[in-house]
Order: C-alpha cells, then sequence, then structure tokens
C-alpha cells in the first residue's frame, strides 16, 4: 500500500498537552496559567475592536506589536518576531536553522514539547543530561545546529547561571533559543545574551506573567539575520488581528503585570515553605511553579490522590521526572485548599516511593 504518512509522523509520539477539565470547580494547578486576569487595558482593547476588521488579514509581520516589544527591550523593530505563541517560535527555528539530517538539542529534563519537534523535523536528538540536582551540568557543552535551552527550566523551576549559558552560547557551533517563558518570576534574564551575540535568540510568551495563555502570542529577539530567517519561514499571516491588537494591550500596562508577578512570587514561597514543613524535597523554583518530591507516596500516588480531591497537578512519567509532581501557582485561596489537601494525604500513611 501506498504510503500517505511520513514514516517519522508515523512513528512518532505527540506532545501531551496537560488536562484542560470543564468542570469550574477543579482546582487547576497543572498548566503554569495565570490564576490573576489580564490588565484591564486588554478587555477595553477588546471592546474597542470594529467586527469588519475581522474580514481583512493582520498585519503579516505585527509592525505595531514589533515595535512595542523593541521598546521594551531596547532594540530595535528589526530584532524582533512575534508569533502564534512561543511555541510557533521554536518550530520555526526548527525550519531555519536545521538542515535536513540534522540535529537538536536540549537539556534533560525539559520542556517536552523539544524532542517532538525534533521527531516533527526528522532530526536526531540529542539531550544532555541535568545534573543529579536539575541544575548546570559541568562543562555543558552541544554540537548541534540548534540548542533549546528553557531558562528558568520547566518542569524543574531552576535558573542557570548567566555566566555558565554565555559561555555555553559562546561554544556552541549553531542558534541557541534561550526560552525564557518564566523570566518574569526570575531573578535575571539573557536578553543581553540575545542582543549581543550572532547565534543566540530569546523567545518569551504572554502566556503566562501577562496571563493571555489562551491568546496565543509570543516573540523572539536577536540579531536581525537570525529575525529575518523566522520571518521567510513563518506562516503568511500567522498572528490574527484580535491577537495583535491585545497583546499590544496587554504590554502596554506592563506595571499591572509586575504587580500580579510580584503576587506569584510571595505565594510560590509560601508553598515551598508549607512544602518543605510536610516533608517535601523542593527544588528552589524561579518560576510560577514548583518542583517537589513526595516525603511518603509515590508522586504518583500524591497526583491521584489530589486528583481525587478536585486538585489538579502535573505527573511526569520517566526515570529522572517520575519522583516528582509539578505545581502551578494558584491564588492564596487555591494554595490553602491544596496545602491543606497535602497534609491529609500525608496524614493518611503511605509507602515510599
Amino acid at each position: 500500500m501506498k504510503r500517505l504518512i511520513r514514516e517519522a509522523v508515523e512513528r512518532m509520539a505527540a506532545y501531551t498537552p496537560g488536562e484542560q477539565p470543564s468542570d469550574r470547580g477543579i482546582v487547576k494547578l497543572n498548566t503554569n496559567e495565570n490564576p490573576y486576569p489580564p490588565s484591564p487595558m486588554v478587555m477595553e482593547a477588546l471592546q474597542r475592536i470594529d467586527a469588519s476588521a475581522l474580514r481583512l488579514y493582520s498585519d503579516p509581520y505585527g509592525t505595531a506589536l514589533r515595535d512595542r516589544v523593541a521598546d521594551l527591550c531596547g532594540c530595535r523593530r528589526e530584532q524582533v518576531f512575534v508569533g502564534n505563541g512561543s511555541d510557533e517560535v521554536l518550530a520555526l527555528c526548527t525550519r531555519a536553522f536545521v538542515e535536513d539530517g540534522g540535529s537538536i538539542g536540549y537539556f534533560d529534563p525539559s520542556y517536552s514539547l523539544y524532542p517532538v519537534l525534533a521527531d516533527i523535523r526528522g532530526a536526531r536528538r540529542e539531550p544532555l543530561p541535568l545534573g543529579p540536582d536539575f541544575g548546570w551540568p559541568g562543562g555543558a557543552a552541544s554540537a548541534s545546529p540548534l540548542f533549546f535551552m528553557t531558562n528558568p527550566n520547566a518542569p524543574t523551576g531552576v535558573q542557570y547561571p548567566t555566566e555558565a549559558v554565555a559561555r555555553f552560547c559562546d561554544a556552541a557551533p549553531g542558534v541557541v533559543l534561550i526560552d525564557e517563558a518564566y523570566v518574569d518570576f526570575a531573578d535575571a534574564d539573557c536578553l543581553h545574551l540575545a542582543l549581543g551575540r550572532p547565534n543566540v535568540l530569546v523567545a518569551r510568551t504572554l502566556s503566562k506573567s501577562y496571563a493571555l495563555a489562551g491568546l496565543r502570542v509570543g516573540y523572539a529577539v536577536g540579531s536581525e539575520a537570525l529575525i529575518g530567517a523566522l520571518c521567510k519561514v513563518k506562516d503568511s499571516y500567522n498572528v490574527g488581528v484580535v491577537p495583535q491588537r491585545l497583546a499590544l494591550a496587554a504590554l502596554s500596562d506592563p506595571d499591572w503585570m509586575r504587580r500580579h508577578a510580584g503576587m506569584i512570587r510571595a505565594t510560590r514561597e509560601r508553598l515551598q515553605d508549607a512544602l518543605r514543613a510536610l516533608g517535601y524535597v523542593v527544588t528552589p523554583s524561579q518560576t510560577n511553579f514548583v518542583w517537589a518530591r513526595p516525603p511518603r507516596w509515590s508522586a504518583r500516588d500524591v497526583f491521584d490522590r489530589l486528583r481525587q480531591r478536585g486538585i489538579l497537578v502535573r505527573y511526569f512519567a520517566g526515570d529522572r521526572t517520575g519522583a516528582h509532581i509539578r505545581i502551578t501557582i494558584g491564588t492564596d485561596e487555591q494554595t490553602d485548599r491544596l496545602i491543606a489537601a497535602l497534609g491529609e494525604i500525608e496524614g493518611e500513611g503511605g509507602r515510599q516511593p
């Protein structure tokens, strides 16, 4: 029979997204969404949109949005690319920077989309294992033409030393994409590396700190050459009229974002302290989630028992990840409910993972 589907696609496993329940009573702490609403300027912009604008295609290059990002990042429009979420930026990098038969590198464990993107492209996976504490691996180096680095990392929440990242980028033979999806919850960033080195891109998203996960807007910053390559391989009108205008409104109110990011950071510290008091081993987080190993029950057991109580967290099976759960930072009320539930579970007794 004639083959209709690429062999690589038939063999590959698809990316597994976090569960999106329809029950509004569920405490949803599984997909790193922001528990607070976006800036009021977003709703105001939505109300100003004339329905007749929807009959026209969007600005294919997101000029106004690029200008706003450039202003925030201290660079030129030509150094900014806007995409349909930062995931589109990642996918376009595999088109623009990896030859047929090439390879894609990434740390392990990290964002589980990276190996899927390599499989889609038909590229070799080149994972680099993190240290035993999920920190920066000593002597880390990559030979791949494209390396994805989430910093702070997911699912671990660890932020890598800027000096180590800079040395890694300087030694890399190809493009290093630093995925800063969680940077607004962290103490440092790597934007200066993207603005000062020809082989570095920084990607960011409005899904997390700007509370616009449902909008699907992200961007990349880097050299004009790398940004120009992404523009060549993107879809013709990759970001719609409505997302462009609402994203522009959100980025015009960074104080709103920073205020709520600060609230999330404060709740994160409280949750980490509570988890440690329950005996959990907590990896210090620089993100809007916490990565923790239960003291008595297995991580899978805790995941299941929380689900039975109407609380969703994330569990990743695997040798490096299977002993931990990832908990998104919610509101203080949601966090109180989570802590109480975890206390109940520990009180029920358990077995060693």
